[in-house]
């Protein structure tokens, strides 16, 4: 059995999600200013009273971790929506203030998907240290070429972030290949709020500014 994954580098990326969306202004926030941060909190329990998953972690646990952040993904979503209505308002003056929040938007956008890749990813961080043979969501380079990792390598976090970063910024899989519907459907998901958040609104706030 290989050694079970850490959880503080997801709860670390949450937390700083938590602290992005607090910065957002408060026409961009959907509900209660106080809604969001606690879906984002909530999902924190399971990853810091654990060191390591471990592949008999509660299945419920984990489906209600999941359910929260799917809420906060479409909660940032909405915010994408609020900002480019407020960019369609002819009577926008602040611009800069516009491209702060869209890159606040962009990077939690990124991050949250870097945590769907991490938990969906053949069963979840549990399953992938003891199971071997399970379905692959995402194909990573060093799969395709065991000689350029170390013996036993799979991939970490960090990995699924950067996945996630390279989709986010390209619009298309530039490091890892999503194999299964549901690692496709994520990928397009991600693709098209960093579509709207980089081509439209960092554009038209750009132009605000002068």
């Amino acid at each position: 059995m290989q050694k079970s994954e850490p959880r503080w580098p997801a709860a670390l990326a949450l937390l700083f999600c938590l602290g992005l969306y607090m910065l957002l202004p408060g026409r961009l926030v959907v509900g209660p200013r106080y809604l969001v941060p606690v879906l984002l909190g909530l999902p924190l329990v399971p990853l810091l009273a654990v060191k390591h998953h471990r592949p008999d972690d509660n299945p419920l646990l984990r489906r209600l971790a999941l359910t929260l952040v799917g809420l906060v993904t479409v909660a940032n979503m909405v915010s994408v929506v609020l900002l480019v209505q407020r960019l369609l308002d002819t009577h926008v003056s602040q611009g800069r203030s516009l491209i702060y929040s869209a890159a606040s938007i962009w990077v939690t956008n990124v991050i949250l998907f870097g945590v769907w890749f991490w938990e969906i990813d053949r069963g979840g961080p549990g399953h992938r240290a003891v199971d071997t043979h399970v379905v692959f969501d995402l194909q990573f380079p060093q799969m395709e070429n065991p000689s350029l990792a170390p013996e036993g390598w799979r991939p970490q976090f960090l990995d699924y972030l950067y996945t996630s970063f390279a989709n986010g910024t390209s619009f298309a899989p530039a490091d890892a290949m999503p194999l299964t519907t549901r690692a496709k459907c994520l990928f397009l998901s991600e693709s098209i709020v960093s579509l709207v958040t980089i081509s439209i609104v960092a554009a038209r706030a750009v132009n605000i500014l002068h």
